[in-house]
């Protein structure tokens, strides 16, 4: 499909969902769309019914349709420091979805129509795929004595675990990260468990041409046991193999095993998120010894004008302290979620110290306002800086300066209706001594405008 044809098929989208503006607020969309329940919506008239059809007057059997259109254009000054050239482009997608259900027996499809425009330098799976499947599979949910479900399912996904530190949808970007493979889900009151063995789809820049991985291979099980109301405890074991890694110059095969813990909930006006995680394994004849830490602690002020929320992340990830002496210390956030560190994410969660507090106000009902500062160090003196994907973008050379920069962040978003929403950002990147120390290290700017509908 061509882009005219794609621009065409959003505005007779936008004319047909115009009308939603007055209609109640649905069940919360997420970003992986195959969560939602709209089961309320069943036997209501006009558009709102097809967010549940009945098929043959059997709620059992239903289909459930949707539509994701976002257009988001970003602008850069000095990206990389300088290092690349000044850019601005436009990112351009368009999602819809069909969901269908029989009893135990599932299946979800949802192409994607994903263009990038006046992009200077090369185009990466982030930012184009042409025409394509991003997620299609198949369930069978069983029930199991007393209570609780087993659900299998087979097929290409998004895959979302915790807060996406690890395994994350990509979604800020223009093409999310979908994976081909098998999962289980096992649901028991409180408990749920997530067993999965998968392959990342690499993306191409033609129209079906994305493909499943053969380099990459992820493994694990995820366990999620919520005490109380509001309060919750994951455990984790990840799985992970790349044959064509590659860390500090050289390359080779990764066999990676992360173990980790999260501790998240909310009491009152506190909030918490908290996640320690540990890799183990071998890398091109080398020991991997690596880890993480990762915190947010928020409070808010509901009484108060304009409803603040002032936060707290704190994060670390190891990097590599000396080469050569046969030991990888750098941490591989593996398939993290995009927009890392927010919307201007120029360095990735390896090898780094930062400290990130912001503050959220209610400017309005549906207007909110948010301000943040990013403070980012080397955790490592002898390792570089990576970006989110985990290339290396600046080495370490001979640098011994640990403070890498500063970020500045302005966000506000409005959501206008309850399937029509729009965004702004304003960033500034400010260099430390490290990056003036070992190249270009010019002030980064960077803006952001986006407009989304989601029905």
């Amino acid at each position: 499909m061509s882009l005219l044809g794609v621009l065409r098929a959003a505005a007779g989208s936008v004319a047909l969902l115009a009308g939603t503006a007055a209609l109640a607020e649905p069940p919360r969309m997420t970003n992986l769309r195959y969560d939602e329940d709209w089961s309320a919506n069943a036997g209501k008239p006009g558009i709102e019914g097809l967010k549940f059809l009945k098929l043959d007057g059997d709620s059992a059997a239903h289909a459930t349709f949707g539509l994701e259109l976002r257009a988001r254009y970003e602008g850069f000054d000095n990206p990389l420091w300088g290092d690349e050239p000044d850019t601005t482009y436009l990112w351009l997608r368009a999602m819809p979805y069909v969901d269908v259900q029989a009893g135990p027996v599932r299946g979800f499809v949802q192409p994607i129509a994903g263009y990038v425009r006046g992009l200077s330098g090369r185009k990466g799976p982030a930012d184009e795929t042409g025409v394509d499947l991003l997620q299609g599979f198949a369930d069978l949910r069983l029930a199991l004595p007393g209570s609780g479900s087993i659900t299998l399912r087979a097929g290409r996904e998004l895959i979302g675990l915790g807060s996406e530190r690890l395994v994350g949808l990509r979604y800020g970007p223009n093409i999310p990260q979908a994976f081909d493979g098998a999962r289980i889900m096992l649901s028991r009151g409180r408990f749920r468990l997530d067993a999965f063995h998968v392959r990342p789809v690499q993306v191409g820049l033609g129209d079906f041409d994305d493909r499943t991985s053969d380099t990459r291979r992820l493994d694990g099980a995820y366990a999620t046991w919520t005490a109380a109301p509001g309060i919750g405890f994951d455990v984790y074991l990840l799985g992970y193999r790349n044959s064509v890694a590659r860390f500090g110059g050289r390359t080779g095969v990764e066999n990676r095993k992360t173990f980790g813990i999260r501790a998240f909930g909310n009491r009152g006006r506190l909030a918490w998120n908290c996640e320690i995680m540990v890799q183990r394994g071998r890398f091109a004849g080398q020991r991997i010894r690596a880890w993480s830490l990762a915190t947010e602690t928020a409070l808010s002020f509901p009484a108060a004008r304009f409803k603040p929320r002032v936060r707290l992340r704190a994060n670390l990830a190891s990097g590599d302290r000396k080469p050569g002496d046969g030991q990888l210390e750098t941490f591989n956030a593996m398939f993290p979620k995009g927009k890392y560190f927010g919307e201007l994410s120029p360095i990735g969660p390896r090898n780094i110290l930062n400290l990130h507090p912001g503050i959220d106000l209610a400017l309005a009902k549906s207007v909110t306002l948010e301000l943040t500062e990013i403070s980012y160090w080397r955790a490592a003196l002898a390792d570089g800086v990576y970006d989110i994907p985990g290339q290396e973008i600046r080495a370490a050379g001979g640098s011994k300066a640990r403070h890498i920069g500063d970020q500045l962040e302005l966000s506000a978003s409005w959501k206008a209706s309850a399937t029509i929403s729009f965004a702004a950002s304003l960033s500034l990147f400010r260099a430390g001594a490290f990056l003036r120390e070992t190249g270009l290290a010019r002030a980064i700017h960077m803006g952001g405008l986006e407009a989304m509908l989601k029905f």
